[in-house]
């Protein structure tokens, strides 16, 4: 089985991290900070993407900006101390690799973030593949999921989604992968149970339950 995770709010507990980010950099332009819920709602989105949905209306140079400052603020804040997993995936992941399952990350994290949370994690090479939306296509489109099954071999009936946003829910529905919802993350479950996941779980270690293993 292909188990491919979304990292954070899934994996990483950084949803708070990158909502306080997001509002220090909205500060340093002079802006109204945004709520925490209107940050929570473009996590797992690709940074332009999520940034045109959370500021429609702004200019290029304004969009430009406000990433700019973003990514200064969230590297300051990763640097003092990077984004911890959420209990029990670290053990959980082993025991799938032990399984002998393959394990893949599609975030909207940028290539250069994700192998730097990597590398900090001492996990370079933990996983047998990743996909990041600088460059794929952002969630939801299901780009990132087609390019792992096929770079994988595998049917979509033989992969699995895990996540925690209607995005990650919505691109694998679009190309009938199995989802499994986590509860805990940036989205309210009442969110994700429209796309009809196979399982919701309260903590990553429930993921071990599933009945397909």
């Amino acid at each position: 089985m292909l188990f491919i995770f979304d990292w954070d709010g899934t994996l990483s507990d950084s949803t708070g991290r990158i909502t306080q980010a997001m509002q220090m950099a909205a500060e340093d332009l002079g802006w109204n900070r945004p709520e925490a819920i209107e940050v929570h709602n473009i996590i797992g989105l690709g940074l332009p993407e999520a940034i045109a949905k959370l500021y429609p209306a702004i200019t290029p140079l304004s969009h430009e900006q406000l990433r700019e400052r973003y990514i200064y603020h969230f590297l300051t804040l990763d640097k003092q101390q990077p984004s911890a997993f959420f209990p029990g995936v670290l053990e959980t992941l082993e025991c799938l690799r032990e399984q002998g399952h393959q394990l893949a990350v599609a975030t909207g994290k940028s290539r250069r973030g994700l192998d730097r949370i990597l590398d900090a994690l001492g996990m370079t090479g933990f996983f047998h593949g990743t996909r990041c939306a600088d460059e794929t296509a952002s969630k939801p489109h299901p780009l990132m999921l087609t390019q792992l099954l096929t770079e994988f071999s595998v049917p979509a009936c033989e992969a699995v989604m895990i996540g925690d946003t209607e995005y990650d829910m919505e691109m694998a529905r679009v190309i009938d992968v199995p989802r499994i919802a986590v509860t805990y993350g940036a989205h309210h479950v009442e969110r994700l149970h429209p796309y009809q996941p196979e399982l919701c779980v309260d903590s990553f270690k429930e993921l071990l339950s599933w009945n397909r293993l």
